[in-house]
């Protein structure tokens, strides 16, 4: 049994932090000033130049420590830290499932500005017929 470590393909790092990102390889070429199939051959490539990963990086909006360390176990582990719905008040990612206010009170609500404006309406209308 052999023990071959993992490889390193920064590569595969960026297009996966791209993905992410919701991010297609046409609006990183044009963040970079590249063509998308040059884009395709940097994510392809298991190494990229310093220089060249800095700018990667600012255009994910990421740094480069954190292309370099990236690992799709780890960001499962981040996501997975911030799920929480044991508290049915809810959390500071999951606001819970209850609203925070009654909705029937904004159709009430709604409804009293809509009669409102209605009775401006028809309050400026009599204005114009007496003023004729």
């Amino acid at each position: 049994m052999s023990t071959t470590a993992k490889t390193n393909h920064i590569g595969r790092k960026i297009s996966r932090i791209r993905e992410l990102r919701g991010m297609k390889q046409e609006t990183l070429a044009e963040e970079l000033g590249i063509s998308q199939q040059g884009v395709s051959q940097l994510e392809n490539s298991e190494t990229v130049e310093d220089e060249k990963l800095e700018q990667v990086a600012k255009a994910l909006g990421v740094t480069k420590e954190a292309i370099e360390n990236f690992s799709d176990e780890n960001v499962v582990n981040y996501f997975n830290s911030f799920y929480d719905n044991s508290s049915p008040k809810g959390n500071s990612f999951n606001q819970g499932w209850n609203a925070t206010f009654n909705p029937l009170d904004k159709v009430v609500e709604l409804y009293e500005r809509l009669v409102d404006a209605e009775k401006d309406k028809v309050k400026y209308l009599e204005e114009l017929l007496k003023n004729k």
